[in-house]
């Protein structure tokens, strides 16, 4: 006789455990404490087992018969239902356990051991943190492609457009690394191209008219505030790299023998080396700043701690102090004006001075036949480049460029 609801709710405990069968090998077993046990008893190679379906309510009548049924199906082709359950709790087990902030993890002391900067460790980790509480609890395999844009929008809605395709591109770099650790199959990532708002490009001010340049160098020169920030911003016109690669640098990176500066790749853009030719004057500004900040192996401590770098803020605020406005010139404008006025000259390599500014070539089949380091052409440039600058400083009569 098949089971009701009825019956199964009125079914008082007893002292010892008893069976309310619903045929087909399904009973429920109600045990002393009133708990209400679905079971299902079947035979396998000659020998009974049981398997364990749940407890009534949290499984009604209807869904213990439907798991009765799928036992059934799989008795037929062979297979264990006890078996396939433990199978399964397996997976669910170590999908639980790859959550996606476990992934994200493993793949932060990846990128750790691979000697990535600290800076963009601190980065990735601030990216991901954005997001954590919305999908780091979850299993890494089940997270899909809506689940990721949730999470993404209220950065977006905030007018963070950039954070939030920084974020949705740095999700991706962990889906990637979890479907190398076989503990993922897609990158859900994939599907949420152009669905986020474009952010808007903004270009960076700089100085690019060379009589211009030349009333910016001079007001350098007249700079009253901390002789390591005016040396910093000579140095930024004269060697035009970029911002974080001159605040960061190191004594020890510097060859004053050779007359070279070697960027390590951890703190390049494009993480490969990058040396940069040092003409005479950049020689003399370096060898001055030695006897103020040798002690420091930063070439630009703090203020506050030789151990640390000056902040990232320190130039830009130096040229709001000169009277600049963000609008007409940043620390990393230098390296506009650098590339406008060298290309302008006609007098280099266009391929040198894009090796100089550590670009990389994005046609595939032109960088194959650039890889050259132009390196005797580019040691001229940068002495050429310091002299011009040295010309338009003391306003003598400037080089006529072709187009102005």
């Amino acid at each position: 006789m098949a089971l009701t609801d009825v019956a199964i709710r009125s079914a008082k405990p007893k002292d010892a455990p008893y069976k309310l069968g619903d045929g087909g090998g399904l009973f429920l077993l109600v045990t002393p404490s009133g708990s209400r046990l679905w079971r299902l008893k079947y035979r396998l190679a000659n020998r009974e087992k049981v398997l364990a379906i749940g407890a009534y309510p949290a499984i009604t009548l209807a869904e213990a018969r439907e798991k009765r049924e799928a036992a059934k199906a799989l008795l037929a082709k062979g297979g264990d239902p006890s078996q396939a359950k433990q199978e399964t709790r397996r997976e669910s087990e170590a999908s639980n356990a790859n959550t996606f902030r476990k992934v994200a993890g493993d793949y932060l002391a990846k990128l750790r051991q691979e000697g990535r900067a600290a800076a963009t460790i601190t980065k990735i980790e601030w990216l991901l943190s954005l997001v954590d509480s919305e999908i780091g609890h979850r299993p890494i395999r089940e997270i899909s492609p809506p689940e990721i844009l949730d999470a993404l929008r209220p950065i977006e809605k905030r007018g963070r457009h950039e954070t939030a395709r920084r974020v949705r591109s740095t999700i991706g770099s962990v889906f990637r690394f979890a479907i190398a650790t076989a503990r993922a199959d897609t990158d859900p990532t994939y599907a949420l191209r152009g669905a986020l708002i474009s952010p808007q490009v903004h270009h960076r001010a700089a100085v690019l008219k060379p009589t211009a340049l030349g009333v910016m160098l001079r007001t350098i020169e007249g700079f009253d505030g901390q002789p390591t920030t005016k040396a910093a911003l000579q140095l930024m016109a004269i060697l035009f790299p970029r911002p974080g690669e001159l605040r960061m640098a190191y004594w020890a990176e510097f060859d004053f023998e050779l007359t070279v500066w070697t960027i390590p790749a951890e703190r390049t853009k494009m993480r490969r080396p990058h040396q940069v030719p040092l003409p005479r004057r950049a020689l003399e500004i370096l060898k001055a700043l030695r006897e103020i900040t040798g002690k420091s192996r930063f070439v630009f401590p703090g203020v506050r701690s030789l151990a640390r770098p000056i902040s990232e803020n320190t130039l830009n605020a130096a040229l709001r102090r000169l009277g600049y406005s963000k609008d007409e010139a940043t620390a990393h404008g230098f390296r506009a004006s650098a590339a406008t006025l060298l290309n302008e000259s006609g007098k280099w390599n266009p391929d040198a001075i894009e090796r100089q500014l550590a670009h990389v070539e994005g046609n595939g089949v032109r960088r194959a036949y650039t890889r050259g380091e132009h390196w005797d052409e580019r040691v001229k440039m940068m002495q050429w480049w310091e002299d011009h600058l040295a010309t338009l400083q003391t306003g003598a009569q400037v080089l006529k460029f072709t187009g102005t």
